[in-house]
């Protein structure tokens, strides 16, 4: 039991979409991660994801519409919903998976992390 400083954690991360794990409670992950550019189109079949932005902003892109998210917001993606975040700037965000969630679901890219590392 000992605090985590996200601020700190958040410092280490130098490149984009590439999550860090920062915590685990009941069987989620909680991560941070660092978000430019355009993600790759994919979905979780069995998997909810929940977004909520640390610094900056960014687009969750829908087929049927984009929601804006600036700091201090989330937004839950529910499972089986394609999707797609986009950032023009750099943004900071805090994510709860489950443990096992696979990055792009299906969708293997370039930007696909196959294990996740713990900061």
């Amino acid at each position: 039991m000992e605090k985590v400083n996200l601020r700190e954690k958040l410092a280490m991360i130098s490149d984009h979409w590439n999550p860090r794990i920062v915590g685990e409670l009941n069987g989620q992950h909680v991560k941070v991660v660092k978000f430019r550019g355009e993600f790759v189109w994919h979905d979780h079949t069995e998997e909810d994801e929940f977004f909520l932005v640390l610094r900056g902003s960014f687009r969750m892109e829908f087929h049927e519409k984009s929601v804006t998210l600036g700091e201090g917001e989330f937004i839950v993606v529910p499972r089986g919903v394609e999707h797609r975040p986009v950032a023009e700037q750099e943004v900071e965000v805090m994510l709860f998976e489950p443990a096992g969630i696979k990055h792009t679901g299906e969708v293997a890219s370039d930007l696909t992390v196959r294990r996740f590392e713990w900061i």
